[in-house]
């Protein structure tokens, strides 16, 4: 009887491995078949939603119906038309619609006659969707007789542009979230980026030159890498690779303040009455709203076009400095006016332009450098942009390599549990076997023992 016992326990342990093994590896093969869609699936932001259906208006009716489109205060996309029909369309797509003046065809070609006339450093102009014209400023630098002069070419454009002096001075702010410095001066790490074979800082390009190479500390003990591609002026971005090759861990997490950082999850270019978020060194983190797009900045080095104007504000410091909002990376801080004191307008390069010539992607993302197309109506997702956050906050240093492989293992959506399943399933099953084996002896024993005894 006892020893029926045994043999019955010895083929249920023996099942209940192969059962653990197998169901292991149903769970292993489960998890791959299922593994999470990449970065190029993820959801739209709040923001996101709205603005991609007004721009997607904006490209169906074209630039000679329409005059671009924001976001309004209370959330929902607005459109500006110049046409009755355009307008019931826009309604009907579930937007707002403003009957507007000047069509962006219009606005454009007032940038374009600024754009041809004399350069005069300390001036820049976007187009302000909201109010239906070109914003001329001009700041302190400026003489009477280049004010002049400029103010006359304004007035044989038209009423679409609007004059206006500013306080402070248009400059670039070299001297930003996590400081890098090197001989021409101190900047900002933007954003973490990679080509699939080395990781690199994307950066501002009025930083430094090709072939500048970059500290951690001023005393330039702790080398991080070098500058090796750029564009400034025209553009104000460039890429400097990590020494060693790698960026290391929490390289998508952009630091905030306080040992905090910010996850970035995705890229995409911003909204005009967009809430979004700027870091810094000098400044930290502060905020502000999306005022313009495809600005043009007269820097005293140089004219850069194409750029996002905001009223978020920065100082000397953080040149280089990461734009985003809500997890998305939006733009590099370029230069512009004013302090965090006073307030003032700072211009960014969008991060989406850098990485396609750059022909890089954010750390984490998979190959996709720009949002995907939005799937909701006009009006899901949108909120209140004042109810925008700077995304998921995360500890600036990434995790041990131990506390990883425990979340990961432990995910059930990974193939971690699968594989801890059949492997301590052919453990036990080893074990078995070896008790049997070792119990067989010790019989054997006793049993020769009483025969000759």
């Amino acid at each position: 009887m006892r020893h029926a016992r045994r043999r019955i326990v010895r083929r249920a342990t023996r099942l209940a491995a192969v059962g653990g093994v197998i169901l292991g590896g149903l769970m292993v093969t489960q998890a791959v078949a299922t593994e999470p869609p990449q970065a190029t699936n993820l959801p739209l932001s709040s923001a996101q939603a709205a603005g991609s259906t007004g721009t997607g208006l904006v490209s169906e009716l074209g630039t000679d119906r329409t005059a671009g489109s924001w976001i309004a205060d209370d959330g929902e996309p607005v459109v500006a038309v110049t046409d009755e029909e355009a307008a019931a369309e826009v309604k009907k797509a579930g937007a707002r619609p403003k009957v507007v003046d000047y069509s962006m065809e219009a606005l454009k070609s007032a940038t374009e006659t600024l754009r041809s006339a004399p350069r005069v450093a300390g001036t820049a102009w976007s187009v302000d969707y909201t109010k239906n014209e070109v914003v001329v400023q001009a700041d302190s630098t400026v003489s009477k007789a280049d004010w002049a002069k400029l103010s006359a070419v304004a007035e044989e454009i038209g009423g679409s542009v609007r004059m206006e002096r500013t306080q402070g001075t248009f400059t670039t702010r070299i001297n930003a979230a996590q400081p890098i410095l090197s001989t021409g001066g101190r900047c900002s790490a933007g954003f973490n980026v990679t080509n699939g074979t080395a990781d690199f800082i994307l950066t501002a390009g009025h930083c430094g030159p090709n072939g500048s190479v970059w500290f951690a500390d001023s005393g330039g003990a702790q080398e991080i890498g070098k500058t090796i591609s750029g564009s400034f002026p025209i553009d104000d971005y460039s890429l400097i690779q990590y020494d060693g090759g790698s960026a290391g861990d929490g390289a998508d997490v952009v630091a905030i303040g306080d040992g905090r950082g910010v996850r970035i999850t995705g890229a995409a270019d911003p909204t005009v009455g967009q809430k979004v978020f700027r870091s810094g060194s000098t400044t930290g983190l502060r905020n502000g709203e999306v005022t313009g797009l495809n600005a043009t900045v007269n820097y005293p080095e140089g004219t850069v076009s194409g750029l996002i104007e905001t009223t978020v504000c920065a100082e000397s410091g953080d040149s280089g400095g990461p734009l985003f909002s809500e997890g998305i990376a939006l733009g590099i801080t370029s230069g512009g006016n004013g302090d965090c004191t006073a307030g003032g307008t700072t211009f960014f390069q969008p991060v989406t332009k850098a990485l396609s010539a750059l022909n890089v992607r954010l750390i984490g993302q998979a190959g996709q450098a720009a949002a995907p197309a939005p799937s909701a109506t006009a009006t899901q997702s949108a909120i209140d942009p004042e109810d925008a956050q700077p995304g998921s906050v995360a500890p600036v240093a990434g995790g041990s390599a131990g506390e990883a492989l425990l979340e990961r293992l432990s995910d059930p959506k990974n193939v971690g549990p699968g594989l801890l399943i059949a492997g301590g399933s052919l453990i036990a099953f080893v074990a078995t076997r070896w008790f049997r084996v070792e119990q067989d002896r010790r019989d054997y024993r006793r049993s020769y023992s009483a025969t000759w005894s």
